[in-house]
């Protein structure tokens, strides 16, 4: 293995391995009452996952010089939106699944009452982390990253997204129509992660933040596009994920829309773009530049 690759996952590692232990620390413990809910909103949040969101906002926050216990706060509040949208996307109203992260869904392990507070839990808590740690030396910054999230986790967001992404199953979407709806479902968290990451540091020029949002964008984008790939070309026992899913269910996706080879080649595009956007920050972005590799090029 090539040392820049060995340097990476050594990276990679740590920061996960961080992240386990801050939202282990951050989650309420399973034995403080309602023991039930807190157990299972455990059960969704740890041990399990890539983590791909927080090790994006520790990226991005190396550009900008974030302090490392910041990014574990606002990596945690991605995170724990993303983790509640696995479990209401999993429900039977939903996607109707019974495998996440390689072990029962909530609503299988549990019941689909749980399941639908500890969705509501987990989406309550990122708000309440990122409101009452300081993870900005300007009040009215840190009150704009609340806005960030709450944006990139509501109707113009992830919720509306999804709902579009409802309302598409066993129907024929243009590639602009299917772009929309990804923007919104998994590309809002993505580039939110990467914008609170940074904004935990010192502030930085204009035109890096611009910068960065088009990295965050193409980043956000390669992401579905390489899921739906790996949906369509992987197996249950290495997503960790029932495979398949999406062309069973009738929804459209990257791979149904353009094929296969041409989604390869779509996410690959996406990679390079990424990868322009932050060219001139230098060793900076080096971490941002090594997740874009990352997200297109895995195999799990």
């Amino acid at each position: 293995m090539k040392m820049f690759e060995t340097d990476f996952q050594a990276w990679m590692g740590a920061v996960q391995a961080r992240m386990e232990t801050a939202l282990a620390r951050l989650l309420p413990a399973a034995q403080v009452a309602p023991a039930k809910l807190h157990e299972a909103m455990r059960y969704a949040a740890l041990e399990g996952g890539k983590r791909v969101r927080p090790l994006l906002a520790f990226a991005a926050g190396e550009v900008s010089g974030a302090p490392r216990e910041r990014l574990e706060v606002a990596g945690a509040a991605v995170e724990l939106i993303h983790a509640y949208s696995l479990v209401h996307d999993d429900m039977p109203c939903m996607d109707d699944d019974v495998l996440r992260r390689g072990k029962p869904t909530v609503h299988v392990e549990y019941d689909e009452a749980t399941a639908l507070l500890v969705g509501d839990a987990l989406q309550s808590l990122a708000f309440q982390l990122i409101s009452e740690h300081e993870i900005s030396d300007d009040p009215a910054r840190q009150l704009e990253m609340v806005r960030i999230l709450a944006a990139a986790a509501g109707s113009r967001g992830m919720a509306g997204g999804q709902c579009i992404d409802l309302e598409a199953t066993g129907k024929a979407l243009t590639l602009p129509e299917l772009e929309l709806m990804h923007i919104h479902k998994t590309g809002a968290i993505i580039r939110a992660a990467v914008l609170l990451g940074f904004w935990c540091g010192e502030r930085i020029p204009q035109k890096e933040e611009k910068q960065l949002d088009r990295y965050a964008k193409a980043v956000g984008l390669a992401f579905q596009v390489v899921d739906d790939v790996l949906d369509a070309d992987g197996s249950t026992a290495t997503l960790g994920k029932t495979a398949g899913k999406d062309s069973k269910q009738g929804k459209p996706t990257y791979v149904s829309v353009v094929g296969l080879a041409a989604a390869r080649r779509m996410a690959d595009e996406l990679r390079q773009q990424a990868q322009a956007a932050i060219a001139d920050f230098g060793a900076r972005a080096r971490r941002l530049a090594q997740l874009a590799d990352f997200i297109v090029l895995r195999k799990f």
